[in-house]
């Protein structure tokens, strides 16, 4: 399989409105709470310009070890559907995140799906740090 076939798709159902799902997205102080991909990282910083074509740069740290991350917003569709590219020490050139919202019964449906690893190895961690990120996001926002 080719580094442009490689994807992940990551779902959660999130007990909170759709709109505050959504927006946690966009905003620097809660990526700060979620963005967290594994035990007893943080991220330390954020900044966002959420609009089309807007960046967002975030810093997640694992001991002493900082990681740059950041990409540029290509939908804002709110509250339905987010994508940005995804820039990070691991990963490729044309690497995107999208994330669909979607009303249910018990709070929002999200899907993550991300595309283009520079490998299945790399592709596995993402599956891995997405699920964590998710799962960090969903104890925020219920706290």
């Amino acid at each position: 399989m080719t580094d442009t076939e490689l994807k992940l798709s990551v779902e959660r159902t999130i007990d909170a409105p759709i709109k505050t799902v959504f927006d946690a997205w966009l905003d620097p102080t809660m990526l700060m709470r979620f963005m967290c991909p594994g035990p007893g990282m943080t991220t330390p910083t954020a900044t966002v310009d959420p609009s089309i074509g807007g960046r967002f740069d975030l810093i997640m740290k694992n001991g002493e070890d900082e990681m740059p991350h950041g990409g540029v917003y290509r939908v804002i569709d709110r509250p339905h559907r987010l994508e940005f590219s995804w820039e990070s020490p691991f990963s490729i050139e044309g690497s995107t995140v999208s994330l669909e919202f979607q009303t249910v019964e018990n709070g929002t449906h999200v899907t993550l799906i991300h595309v283009r690893f520079p490998n299945d190895e790399s592709r596995d961690n993402h599956e891995g740090g997405w699920t964590a990120i998710l799962s960090m996001l969903e104890t925020q926002l219920s706290t």
